[in-house]
């Protein structure tokens, strides 16, 4: 990922038009005068050698008869052309060049290289970033640059948008104009040769102009830098992505039923919300959500209060929350009796709140007020329609001041056209959204709910290493490697079982045999009742072909049931090899539900689990969730509440709820094995049953594929998990003490290391005084992105169990990895004993291994003890009055 020289494209000093032209329609044409119209302030120059002037201005016949290295190009030539320009470009000193020229990845050299490949080529040596091709261009209103050829330019704004479709890009230019929405930046990125989503997300991410980011995407080609860009822009502003191809091409063929459940959409949605963006599904429902995100409270919560003039609106809205898996708030008895206080005896007595037609401006306040103390809710939905009685703008003046001054969000409908369009401007005027109809409403509210959840989702870093399975991961590595020796890619039923148990996934009693009578056998040794399943490597669903028999409470069942299965897969597979079957004791759990957890190999993200609704009709049933590994308990919980099936397992009539903590252990335990075992492709435990007492698992199928072991195991995984293998233990003064990197479940202890802090130390390590961490600031410091960042914590255990946090050095890299800001600190009463220089030492080599240029922080000039130590470490030491800091930095290279 690079935002290196992306300040060339977006705010270039002057512009060159590669291609110029003044034939009618032409590109060439349609981009000059773009350009010129825009009213960009800097030099704009033509180059075509068929001119002397285009639009009054000197034209150049090359790029090296220009009187200086433009800061933009724009080229606008044929495909064959390109290449030879950007080396062109490069050699002058141009660093951002935009490619419209389309076909450049159809066409093949000798060396069957693309010209694409050619363009990249010429460009690298001098780091001259590309946008394209086959692109429509870039518009920067706030400083008139149109280096498009879109038919419409933009107005200023605050919104950012990117898309990967040119047709989008003057689809929703039109569509924005029409409607006054303006932009900071406008960004079409055709097949994104070099600068993708990745890139510009890191750069908007801290773009000052850019408030909100909203992104067409099509698809996505560098999982692990995407998540990366966007969990990293979605933690500073709001980024709304709307992904097509939402429909599936059909079940994909597969060794399991998760591989065929897994549908790509699914995957993007995981990918969405794991990264704390926001999906939406029509260009209007992107522009209404960076409006309502715009000017939703930070609250959170999903419990909706309705208040209404009219209780047929107020219905709507409840059926449109409920359609949508809202909440409806419950009213409590005090808050009952406060509004009994304030609403005439006939009001609705229940949520909606329905205060009557006739009701005056003073009963809408009072009701208000009401709803927003009662603690059982966590926003309001206020809905009008007009009456005669009074004005709807007198209504919207009365309540707006309250409405403002919630510390909840409050949402406002005002029904009709002309008779409350001064209503609703007053509404939007206070920084309230408002909308037109409650179904409008409702979807606004569930854009907050869904964003606030993804937010929280976002700052969920997870651990892999999640349960001890040091012993267990030996073996079952062991039992993949002997089926990849064997030339096998399908795992029998009772190998799979042996890796599931290795992890520490419970399941049934499975034992194997060789023919009929081993059967009978082992069932006898097991104890009746039993099930019996044919093994036969050529059979992926033995239910398909009468392979299982269940409840045989005999030797004769058994070897009937056997003989049956011989005499059927003669019938429907022939030519299948049979290497015996497997007998397994019958698990006697009548009130248990059929579960499945699985693992499907995306070709974007990598690995993906599933969870959901199990048994023979899975795919029928289709009730599932994806998410990206590496899972903790708060990520696996949400996939299991994002299934119907979550409903049944909490428990109905006299069935009691299930153990979702061993469900939960499950997903974390899978999640563990997919990043141990890089060979594993798909999995399958199907079904897994759950009730009160835990969870077991009947059946699994495993296939595993050779693994390249001579790339990082983990690259595979969209989401770097916690990095075990940075751990060190150290003796520090005769102590026994672990340096690791920062995990979430540090928040506490990061807590109790905060607390044990003097204000100056606080001072000395945030430049302000704070009295105690905000949850957002504690989120942010313990739950980090490895891919990007690292800390380093020194920990000792205590005595009654637990760490107790001593020192923490932490280092955050550009997206270039060329220049990285570290911090260092070491609890006040342990200062002065080495354990700071221990944790900076780590930290350096940790920067040195992973190629970092140069390290850099800023001191307050007070904070003696560390300039003192990072001068011993190596580190330049630079006064700067102007800011009254010290700078200190350590090259690398």
């Amino acid at each position: 990922m690079s935002v290196r020289n992306l300040e060339h494209l977006f705010a270039p000093h002057s512009v060159a038009v590669i291609g110029a032209s003044i034939r009618p329609h032409s590109v060439g044409a349609t981009v000059l005068r773009n350009v010129l119209a825009g009213g960009f302030k800097g030099p704009v120059y033509p180059v075509n050698p068929k001119y002397d002037t285009l639009c009054g201005l000197r034209t150049y016949s090359g790029v090296d008869a220009l009187p200086e290295a433009p800061g933009l190009a724009i080229i606008c030539t044929p495909a064959q052309t390109v290449p030879g320009i950007v080396r062109q470009l490069g050699a002058a000193g141009t660093r951002a060049a935009i490619i419209l020229s389309a076909g450049m990845g159809a066409h093949t050299g000798a060396d069957g290289r693309t010209l694409k490949d050619a363009a990249l080529d010429a460009a690298r040596p001098y780091v001259l970033r590309l946008l394209g091709p086959n692109c429509v261009g870039l518009l920067v209103p706030g400083i008139g640059l149109n280096a498009s050829f879109a038919h419409s330019d933009a107005s200023p704004g605050r919104i950012a948008f990117v898309s990967q479709s040119g047709g989008m890009v003057t689809a929703v230019l039109d569509w924005a104009r029409s409607r006054g929405i303006g932009f900071s930046k406008f960004i079409s990125l055709g097949e994104s040769a070099d600068v993708d989503f990745g890139d510009v997300l890191d750069y908007l991410a801290s773009d000052a102009e850019t408030t909100s980011i909203l992104m067409y995407m099509e698809d996505v080609r560098h999982a692990r830098k995407f998540m990366s860009a966007a969990r990293a822009a979605a933690r500073s502003k709001p980024v709304l992505v709307l992904k097509a191809g939402r429909m599936p091409e059909g079940a994909r063929a597969a060794a399991s039923h998760t591989g065929a459940l897994a549908g790509s959409d699914d995957v993007y949605d995981a990918a969405i919300r794991r990264a704390g963006m926001l999906r939406v599904f029509t260009t209007e429902d992107m522009f209404a959500a960076v409006e309502t995100l715009a000017r939703a409270r930070t609250r959170g919560g999903e419990r909706l209060a309705i208040m209404t003039n009219g209780g047929g609106p107020g219905v709507m809205a409840a059926d449109a929350l409920a359609a949508a898996g809202g909440k409806l708030a419950a009213l409590s008895p005090a808050t009952l009796a406060s509004l009994d206080a304030v609403l005439p005896p006939t009001w609705s007595h229940a949520n909606p709140v329905d205060i009557i037609g006739d009701a005056p401006a003073g009963r809408y306040c009072d009701t208000l007020d009401v709803l927003l103390k009662d603690p059982d809710n966590d926003a309001v939905l206020f809905i009008h329609a007009p009456t005669a009685i009074v004005p709807s703008a007198d209504i919207a003046r009365a309540v707006a001041p309250l409405a403002t001054a919630a510390s909840r969000n409050v949402l406002g409908c005002w029904l009709g056209g002309d008779g409350v369009a001064e209503a609703r401007r007053i509404f939007s005027a206070a920084g309230i959204a408002a909308y037109d109809t409650p179904e409008e409403a409702i979807s606004a509210f569930m854009q907050i709910a869904q964003y606030r959840r993804n937010q929280d989702l976002l700052m969920q870093v997870p651990p892999a290493v999640s349960v001890n399975v040091a012993e267990g991961r030996a073996a079952a590595a062991g039992v993949v490697r002997a089926v990849l020796a064997a030339g096998r890619s399908m795992l029998t039923e009772p190998e799979a079982k042996a890796v599931l148990d290795a992890y520490g996934i419970p399941v049934v009693a499975t034992r194997t045999a060789a023919d009929v009578d081993a059967a009978v056998q082992a069932a006898s040794a097991i104890g009746f009742p039993v099930a019996v399943k044919i093994l036969s490597p050529d059979i992926t669903h033995k239910s398909d072909v009468g392979g299982v028999a269940l409840d045989l409470d005999s030797e004769e069942a058994v070897r009937a049931a056997a003989g049956r299965m011989l005499r059927r897969l003669g019938q429907l597979k022939p030519g299948a090899r049979l290497e015996g079957f497997t007998v397994q004791s019958m698990a006697r759990r009548p009130q248990a539900h059929e579960l499945i957890v699985g693992v499907a190999s995306d070709p974007v993200f990598g690995p993906v689990i599933l969870f959901g609704q199990g048994g023979v009709a899975v795919e029928v049933t289709a009730d599932h969730a994806v998410g990206l590994p590496p899972l903790n308990a708060v990520l696996a919980r949400d996939m299991v509440s994002r299934t119907r099936v979550a409903r049944l397992l909490a428990g109905y009539r006299n069935r009691p709820p299930a153990d979702i903590d061993a469900i939960v252990r499950v997903l974390m335990q899978v999640s563990q094995l997919v990043a141990d075992i890089p060979e594993l492709a798909e999995l399958d435990i199907n079904p897994l049953l759950a009730d009160s007492d835990g969870v077991i698992a009947l059946d699994a199928r495993i296939r595993v594929e050779l693994a390249d072991h001579t790339a990082c195991a983990l690259d595979r995984l969209a989401i770097r998990p916690y990095p075990a293998e940075l751990e060190e233990q150290i003796d520090w003064n005769g102590e026994a003490v672990l340096l690791r990197p920062i995990r979430p479940e540090d928040g506490p202890a990061h807590l109790e290391f905060f607390a044990a802090l003097t204000p100056d130390d606080v001072r000395y390590r945030m430049f302000v005084r704070v009295r105690e961490l905000q949850p957002s600031q504690l989120a942010r410091f313990t739950q980090i992105d490895y891919d990007r960042e690292m800390a380093f914590v020194a920990t000792r255990a205590l005595p009654g169990g637990g760490e107790q946090t001593l020192g923490v050095a932490r280092v955050v890299a550009d997206p270039d990895n060329i220049q990285a800001e570290f911090a260092v600190t070491v609890r006040s009463d342990l200062k002065g004993h080495g354990l700071g220089r221990i944790l900076m030492e780590k930290l350096i080599a940790y920067c040195r291994k992973r190629g970092t240029r140069e390290i850099v922080g800023e001191a307050l000039p007070q904070n003696t003890r560390v300039i003192k130590l990072v001068r011993k470490l190596g580190f330049v030491v630079t006064p700067n009055p102007a800011e009254d800091s010290v700078h200190l930095s350590l090259p690398l290279d």
